[in-house]
C-alpha cells in the first residue's frame, strides 16, 4: 500500500520536508513547482510510513486503499505524473538528497542578533506563514492585526465549505495564536483605528498581508443592476464574512449566469446545485444555508471566454465537478471549436475530462431542465450586455443599456453572433484585486502595493506578502515561499541596519489599540469565539455554526449573549 495526494493539495511543500525516502514531486527547488497544481507521490517509491500524511496541513494526503469516490482516480493521476517526469534517482552522491524542503534564501544572523518587534497586519495564510517563519526561525516577538473580529482570513472566508480538509489550515495558524511571543489584536484597522505611520512607531518592522479582497470588473453595459454580484461577494455570503448582509443574494430566479472559469467559478457553481443537505454538513453560514433550501436554482452557466484546454481551474475542481451528486455536467456545443479541442485532448489534458460530457447545443436557453439540476460549460463565449428584466419599467429595461432593474438576461458573444441568456443573478469571477491601505504606495493598474522582494518602496522597515504582493495569484500553499522570501528581506535589512528605530514600546501600542476601539479581540477572546461556534454548530447538528456579523463575534469573545 503507498499514499496519494488528492483535491485539497494546498502545495506548501511541508510534506516534502517529512518524506524520509524523497518519493514527493515536485519539489521547491524545482522549476515545475511553481506551475504544477499539486504535488504528487511516486508508489513505486513510497515506503508507506505515513509522515507525510501526518505533517499534511490541509489533509490531502490518504493511503490508496482508503479513497474513495471521487478520490480513487487519484491514484492514477499521482502515478501518471512520474511516467511523464521521472523520478531522480536516490543516493547520497545525488546533490537533493534529503535536501528537498520549502525554498531556502540566505539568512546569515549575527549571534548577537537581538529580537525584532514584528507587526504582521492579516491573519490569513500569507501572514501566518510569516509569522510562524519568524517565530520558527527568530526570536522575534510578533503583533498579529485583523480588521476583523475573528482570525483566518482566506481560509476562514474564502475557502468553500464543502472543502473541510483546505480549511483544516486554520487549525495549524491557530496554534500560533497562544504562542508565548505573539500579541493578537483582532478589529483593529490600519487606516481607521490607527494609523500606519503609528503602527510602524510601534514596531521595528511591519509586515502587511492583507490580500485582495475586490472582485474585478467586467466593464459592460448593465453590470451595476441589482442582482450582479462579484463572485468575491457570493463567497463572502455563504462563508459568513461580516461584510456581508445575509440577504445580499437572490436565488428566485431558475438560472444563474457565471463569468469565468476558474476555481472559484467553479466552486460558486458547485454550491449553487448542491443538496442543501449535504451542504448542512458544513460550516456553511446559516443564513445561506436557508437561502440555498429555498433556492430555485436549477441551472448555473460557466462562460468561458477561450476554449477548455485554456479552463483556468485546476483538473482537480473540475473532476470534483464532474462527479458532483444530483447534478449534471454537459458542454454547451454552439461552438465547434470546443469539441475539436476536446476530442484532441491527450490523457492528462484538463480538456479530457469533459470528454464524457453531454454536449448540448444551446439554441433555446427559454428554461432550465424539467427535473434536477445541472451546470452548463460554455466556452469561447463573453458577456457583452446585461439587460433587465421583460416589462422593466425603467428606460432601456429590456434592452441595451444601465436601466435600474435587476438582471433579467446576459447578452453573450458566440458562434452564431451570440446569444441572450435569460438569468435571474449574474456572478463576476474573473480575479481579484487588491484595494489601496493608507498610509502605503499603491499600484492601480496591478491592485498591488509596489515592493522589491517584499520591501515596500520608500518605507523602510515596511514590507508586503501574498496577494496585496503579487497580485491573486497562486493557492494558500503558495505563501509559504512569499513569505518566506519576504522575511529574508527583512531579515537582511535588519542585519544591514536599514531598519528605523520604533522608539515606542509594544505595550504603548496595546493600550493605543484598546483606547481607539475598546472590542478589540485577544487571543483569549478567538478561542472563545471558537468554543461558541462549536457549540452553536453541536445545537444544530454540524461541524460548527459560524457567527456572522460583528457584534456576535465581539459578543463571544467577551462571553456575552447579545439580546434578543
Amino acid at each position: 500500500m503507498t499514499y496519494a495526494i488528492t483535491q485539497t493539495c494546498c502545495s506548501d511543500a511541508t510534506c516534502v520536508a517529512v518524506c524520509p525516502v524523497n518519493c514527493i514531486r515536485p519539489t521547491p527547488q524545482e522549476r515545475a513547482f511553481g506551475s504544477t497544481e499539486m504535488l504528487h507521490i511516486d508508489p513505486d517509491i513510497c515506503i508507506d510510513c505515513g509522515a507525510c500524511a501526518d505533517a499534511c496541513p490541509v489533509d490531502a494526503i490518504l493511503p490508496v486503499d482508503q479513497l474513495s469516490g471521487v478520490q480513487r482516480e487519484y491514484a492514477a493521476i499521482n502515478a501518471s505524473y512520474f511516467e511523464r517526469a521521472p523520478s531522480p534517482e536516490v543516493s547520497e552522491d545525488s546533490p537533493n538528497f534529503h535536501a528537498w524542503d520549502r525554498p531556502a534564501f540566505e539568512r546569515i544572523l549575527p549571534a548577537d542578533f537581538g529580537p525584532l518587534r514584528v507587526a504582521v497586519v492579516g491573519t490569513g495564510p500569507a501572514g501566518m506563514y510569516t509569522a510562524e517563519d519568524l517565530l520558527l526561525h527568530t526570536g522575534a516577538e510578533v503583533t498579529l492585526i485583523d480588521r476583523l473580529p475573528a482570525a483566518g482570513g482566506l481560509v476562514r472566508y474564502g475557502v468553500a465549505p464543502d472543502h473541510p480538509g483546505t480549511r483544516r489550515a486554520g487549525e495549524t495558524f491557530a496554534r500560533l495564536h497562544a504562542h508565548p511571543r505573539v500579541r493578537m489584536l483582532l478589529g483593529l484597522e490600519v487606516g481607521e483605528h490607527v494609523t500606519a505611520e503609528e503602527v510602524a512607531a510601534h514596531h521595528d518592522a511591519v509586515v502587511y498581508a492583507v490580500g485582495a479582497s475586490r472582485g474585478k470588473r467586467l466593464g459592460v453595459p448593465g453590470e451595476e443592476r441589482p442582482n450582479s454580484l462579484s463572485a468575491t461577494d457570493f463567497v463572502a455570503w455563504y462563508n459568513a464574512h461580516p461584510d456581508a448582509e445575509p440577504d445580499a443574494v437572490d436565488l428566485s430566479a431558475e438560472r444563474v449566469v457565471v463569468v469565468g472559469n476558474g476555481n472559484v467559478a467553479l466552486d460558486v457553481a458547485r454550491i449553487l446545485v448542491s443538496d442543501p443537505e449535504d451542504l448542512a454538513e458544513t460550516d456553511i453560514a446559516g443564513h445561506a444555508l436557508t437561502a440555498l433550501r429555498a433556492s430555485k436554482v436549477r441551472e448555473v452557466v460557466l462562460l468561458g471566454r477561450r476554449g477548455p484546454a485554456d479552463a483556468a481551474c485546476t483538473r482537480a475542481e473540475l473532476l470534483a465537478l464532474t462527479r458532483l451528486p444530483g447534478a449534471d455536467l454537459v458542454v454547451d456545443d454552439h461552438d465547434p471549436r470546443t469539441g475539436a479541442a476536446i476530442d484532441a485532448a491527450g490523457p492528462d489534458d484538463l480538456a479530457a475530462l469533459l470528454r464524457d460530457a453531454p454536449r448540448v447545443l444551446g439554441t433555446d436557453w427559454s428554461r432550465p431542465p424539467a427535473e434536477g439540476r445541472r451546470v452548463v460549460l460554455r466556452f469561447h463565449s463573453e458577456p457583452v450586455d446585461v439587460l433587465g428584466r421583460a416589462g422593466d419599467p425603467t428606460p432601456n429595461g429590456g434592452g441595451r443599456g444601465t436601466g435600474g432593474g435587476p438582471v433579467g438576461a446576459v447578452r453573450v458573444t458566440g458562434a452564431g453572433g451570440g446569444t441572450v441568456l435569460p438569468a435571474g443573478l449574474l456572478l463576476t469571477a474573473i480575479g481579484y484585486r487588491g484595494v489601496p491601505v493608507p498610509g502605503l504606495p499603491f499600484d492601480e493598474a496591478t491592485g498591488t502595493v509596489p515592493h522589491e522582494d517584499g520591501r515596500v518602496a520608500g518605507l523602510p522597515g515596511t514590507y508586503v506578502v501574498g496577494w496585496i504582493k503579487r497580485g491573486s495569484s497562486g493557492g494558500i500553499g503558495a505563501n509559504r515561499a512569499c513569505a518566506a522570501e519576504t522575511v529574508g528581506t527583512l531579515l537582511a535589512d535588519a542585519v544591514e541596519g536599514l531598519l528605523p528605530d520604533p522608539g515606542r514600546s509594544a505595550k504603548a501600542f496595546l493600550r493605543l489599540a484598546r483606547r481607539r476601539n475598546r472590542q478589540v479581540v485577544d487571543a483569549r477572546g478567538m478561542r472563545a469565539i471558537d468554543r461558541a461556534e462549536l457549540a452553536l454548530g453541536r445545537d444544530e447538528g454540524r461541524p460548527r455554526g459560524k457567527l456572522a456579523t460583528v457584534p456576535e463575534l465581539v459578543a463571544a469573545a467577551r462571553r456575552r449573549r447579545l439580546p434578543l
